[in-house]
């Protein structure tokens, strides 16, 4: 079932997420959820807060369909980055919960994650390039942090001010 996505300023997407204690069918059929959403929206990366659940669950895809890739899609409960590159790269970044709105990020090139999968089992991944952006990008949600916070103040101000007229505008629709 595809979930409404919240849009920034919202203290929902400011919050850190609690771990997931333990898999359930109900946190299950959050991730295909989800991924529904994230698919739909269309969009490589969504994170529970973006959809309301305060819970540290992430889904992703970053394959790339146009050049024939299959799809690759990952349900990450609990992930977290054990180590990164310090080679750095820089990636045009956006958000679903940010609509339109792009900014160049600086992130680690390469990152070793480390999750729970849907059925529980413990996985460990090195990704790499818009990869390691992607999962990055998502984790952050997990702790309160937009990639807007990685902007100068002007320039989150001005996408801030974007979204809040983007809400209204919505609300009077």
């Amino acid at each position: 079932m595809k979930r409404p996505i919240l849009i920034h300023p919202d203290p929902r997407l400011k919050k850190a997420c609690a771990p997931v204690p333990d898999l359930s069918d109900k946190l299950r059929v959050l991730a295909d959820d989800m991924l529904e959403t994230m698919y739909d929206a269309p969009g490589i990366g969504l994170a529970a807060p973006q959809i309301g659940v305060l819970d540290r669950l992430i889904v992703l895809d970053c394959a790339k369909a146009d050049d024939g890739e299959a799809p690759r899609p990952l349900v990450m409960f609990n992930p977290r980055v054990v180590a990164s590159s310090d080679e750095r790269n820089v990636y045009e970044e956006g958000c679903l919960s940010i609509p339109d709105q792009y900014a160049e990020v600086e992130r680690p090139k390469v990152v070793d994650v480390e999750w729970l999968d849907r059925d529980g089992n413990l996985q460990r991944e090195t990704f790499d390039g818009l990869w390691a952006t992607c999962v990055q990008h998502e984790i952050d949600h997990l702790d309160g942090k937009l990639f807007i916070d990685y902007l100068k103040p002007l320039k989150r101000q001005m996408i801030t001010r974007k979204m809040v007229k983007l809400k209204r505008d919505r609300a009077r629709a």
